[in-house]
């Protein structure tokens, strides 16, 4: 399957589940089984592949240990597109977290969904502002659980 194929597929099947988030909350298939648990599982089965199937094409000088190593692996299209993979996966889990977190606090949801849009697209600065929502509204930073 193509790069570019892979990367719809997985772009839409993450999106999927964003939108359950916002637009069907309460229902438990689009707050826990398709953004904690589904789509996760088939982001990281086509992460896994990526991985395994393209390492042996990242230049020498590519690894985690410096920006520059980073930038090398990154100039492999198949391990790029793990990479967003990787985002995808890992900001649907934090959106899902988010909704029943927000849930189990009693927040009025359409003051959430900023926060999954800014989960969606910045990751870690929209979970900063679920949880300086959550602290504004008195609720208590707790661990996050599930």
């Amino acid at each position: 399957m193509a790069l570019e194929t892979i990367f719809s597929l997985c772009s839409g099947l993450a999106m999927l589940g964003w939108l359950g988030l916002v637009f069907l909350p309460k229902s438990p298939v689009a707050r826990e089984l398709l953004p904690s648990i589904l789509i996760p599982v088939l982001l990281g089965v086509t992460y896994a592949y990526l991985m395994l199937s393209f390492r042996g094409e990242a230049p020498a000088e590519g690894g985690f240990g410096t920006l520059a190593e980073v930038k090398a692996l990154f100039s492999v299209d198949a391990l790029l597109l793990a990479g967003w993979i990787h985002y995808l996966a890992f900001d649907l889990f934090i959106g899902a977290w988010i909704v029943r977190d927000s849930q189990s606090h009693d927040l009025r949801h359409w003051l959430v969904i900023p926060c999954l849009f800014f989960t969606l697209m910045t990751g870690p600065f929209g979970l900063l502002i679920y949880l300086l929502l959550k602290r504004l509204s008195g609720k208590p930073l707790s661990p996050i659980t599930t």
